[in-house]
């Protein structure tokens, strides 16, 4: 009988030790190493294979490729962020906090999917059957539609069931609700285990390439935003979706952090409604709407997600500080770089802020990380600052050096096209950034070179 053994785990990034640690060595946090026992029953075993079975190194020349096929998912947004559809074949790990809309928006795509007689298979490992068609009604996904009658269910959290499930269903699409509840009997490890999770995702990736089937897989996350687990599954996986969003507002954010078949840079935007969710076809209008009028500390920049350019709100509030050490608090951009700004702000623009509380967000939840918005943030700070508020038709662009430069951003052609499709007149683009191409639209364009130039135009 094989002997069991104690192996160590960081539940933060899979790292395995023998013994106990306080801090792992690989992602330095501290108390995430948990204990669990490994059998030799969980390791491969058998016989190797023959020689002549074995797989051969080939030229890269002889190797034929073509272009991947995929379903169309017929949610235009979730198609987006895709990358163009769904990849048979793949394995796609789906995130985000509890109740934000993950199960929802896969049930709403397996009503699309059944629709154009793709075969689903619905697992989920934390609600009966049931339960599943119960929410599915209240959604309306089964009224008058072809769900009802073709999209399969099944409530088992036994690997060997489902695998045996998607072969004998054939199906080409399998939503997995959730990972950590899924065992194998080869560990005997309780499910949301190390062991577990990984044998499991591997086990589910042989399954999608030897069946050429689809597979989605939700995964919990961690108090700080992170898939549970090991770190180690988001490599396995072929794409890495992290639904966002405040739950008590209405929208939603889809974003790939990974995607071996298309661009990590798109979004995609939903609005949750009593009925399920609604695609944002024009977010540039949703995340501007509702923005005051003539109010100081208000600035709109423009971003580019993926192929999208995306007109979002930065809002300012400098306040007198009751503090021997005034405040600084971001919502939507990084501190540190909110900080930074700041610095810059009070050395190049002539502005002491050190007296003053500053808040700085994004409205709508929407997080930036594009430094084609320094120069908005800076602007609005010195709005607030001044308590004069910038024309309500100006679009500001511009990346912030420590000197006080601006500096150009990529894709201002497009930019500028979207801020002239919703209505604004007015842009302030970095001087480097001049072309042709922009004096030939009809919007008044100014270049500033830098930050004081710049707070003196607005």
């Amino acid at each position: 009988m094989a002997k069991e053994k104690q192996i160590f785990y960081c539940t933060n990034c899979g790292n395995e030790s023998s013994r106990w640690l306080g801090q792992c060595p690989f992602c330095k946090e501290w108390n995430t190493f948990t204990e669990e026992k490994v059998s030799a029953k969980s390791k491969t075993s058998g016989k190797s294979k023959p020689l002549s079975e074995r797989a051969r190194a080939v030229s890269i020349k002889n190797v034929s490729s073509s272009e991947e096929t995929r379903i169309m998912t017929r949610i235009g947004e979730l198609d987006r962020v895709l990358g163009g559809g769904i990849v048979k074949g793949s394995l796609v790990l789906v995130g985000g906090d509890p109740g934000i809309g993950k199960s929802t928006l896969l049930l709403e795509m397996c009503k699309n999917l059944v629709e154009t007689d793709v075969k689903v298979l619905y697992v989920s490992g934390e609600e009966s059957v049931s339960q599943i068609k119960s929410r599915a009604v209240r959604l309306g996904i089964t009224k008058g539609s072809k769900a009802e009658d073709t999209l399969m269910l099944l409530s088992d959290n036994e690997l060997e069931n489902i695998e045996s499930q998607i072969e004998g269903l054939e199906a080409e699409v399998v939503i997995i609700d959730s990972i950590q509840t899924i065992m194998s009997g080869d560990i005997d490890n309780a499910p949301g285990t190390v062991s577990q999770v990984r044998e499991v995702t591997s086990r589910l990736l042989q399954v999608a390439k030897q069946k050429n089937a689809a597979v989605f897989i939700v995964g919990h996350v961690t108090k700080e935003g992170t898939v549970a687990g090991p770190r180690t599954l988001e490599h396995m996986v072929d794409s890495v979706l992290y639904f966002e969003g405040d739950e008590s507002g209405g929208f939603r954010i889809l974003r790939a952090n990974k995607n071996r078949f298309g661009s990590t840079n798109e979004i995609g935007v939903f609005n949750m409604t009593d009925t399920g969710l609604e695609e944002v076809t024009n977010p540039s209008e949703f995340f501007l709407s509702g923005r005051p009028s003539g109010a100081s500390g208000s600035v709109v920049v423009c971003t580019v997600e993926g192929t999208r350019a995306l007109l979002v709100e930065i809002q300012a509030l400098c306040t007198d500080s009751n503090y021997n050490m005034a405040r600084r608090t971001s919502v939507g951009l990084d501190y540190n770089r909110v900080n930074l700004l700041i610095a810059v702000l009070e050395k190049r623009g002539g502005i002491n802020l050190s007296g003053c509380d500053c808040y700085v967000n994004i409205a709508g939840g929407m997080k930036l990380n594009d430094p084609s918005a320094d120069l908005g943030v800076v602007c609005a700070i010195a709005s607030s600052f001044r308590d004069r508020a910038v024309d309500d038709k100006t679009v500001i662009l511009g990346e912030i050096g420590l000197a006080g430069e601006i500096r150009g951003v990529r894709n201002v052609v497009q930019r500028v096209k979207e801020a002239e499709k919703l209505g604004y007149n007015k842009i302030i683009v970095p001087r480097s950034n001049k072309n042709k191409e922009l004096d030939k639209m009809n919007v008044e364009i100014t270049y500033v070179s830098s930050v004081r130039e710049a707070l003196d135009v607005i």
